[in-house]
């Protein structure tokens, strides 16, 4: 019988802290974010549910995921944002999120706040922008902010989602999703 690569390489890290001090194994490391990582289908589910439930284009949703984490649900920013949507700790628990790395809350919560920014603001762009650099900057400046990071964003996000749409893409597609 064949082992598979990722159980070969939690035998070897068992092994290494059986006999010494912890050692980075990347293998590892990466088998066991694999682990925790939330399938497609599960993140499909999840943003396709909310979507309709909040009357927001999944689309969008997923633009938002892939430029905010890159699917991937144990993802923690510098400023300390959390999960697929990367929800700031405040912002979470203002929408209900008790664990901002379980993808079910999360996408539920940051589909919830983009609901918010969409009516707040009434347009796509300002919402995504909104989302990025946060409410009070879009409305100081009377549109998308003056700041590098959120200008590419809102280009970035824009971009993803539109094309999304011209492929009919309403829910995850792992064809034009990466």
């Amino acid at each position: 019988m064949e082992i598979p690569d990722s159980v070969a390489a939690v035998m070897r890290r068992i092994a290494q802290i059986a006999i010494g001090p912890r050692l980075r194994d990347p293998e590892f490391e990466a088998a066991l974010t694999a682990a925790k990582s939330p399938s497609r289908d599960r993140i499909e589910r999840e943003v396709g549910v909310n979507a309709r439930a909040l009357g927001v284009d999944p689309a969008l949703l997923e633009a938002i995921i892939a430029s905010e984490s890159g699917y991937d649900a144990n993802a923690t920013s510098r400023a300390g944002a959390r999960g697929l949507m990367q929800l700031m700790p405040q912002t979470a628990a203002s929408l209900g999120v008790t664990d901002a790395y379980d993808p079910a809350q999360n996408i539920r919560g940051g589909a919830r706040y983009l609901r918010r920014l969409l009516d707040r603001f009434g347009t796509v762009e300002l919402a995504v922008a909104a989302y990025n650099a946060g409410p009070s900057a879009v409305e100081r400046y009377g549109g998308v902010p003056p700041y590098a990071e959120t200008q590419n964003y809102v280009r970035a996000v824009m971009a993803r989602y539109r094309k999304l749409r011209s492929n009919g893409s309403g829910v995850l597609n792992s064809a034009t999703s990466r």
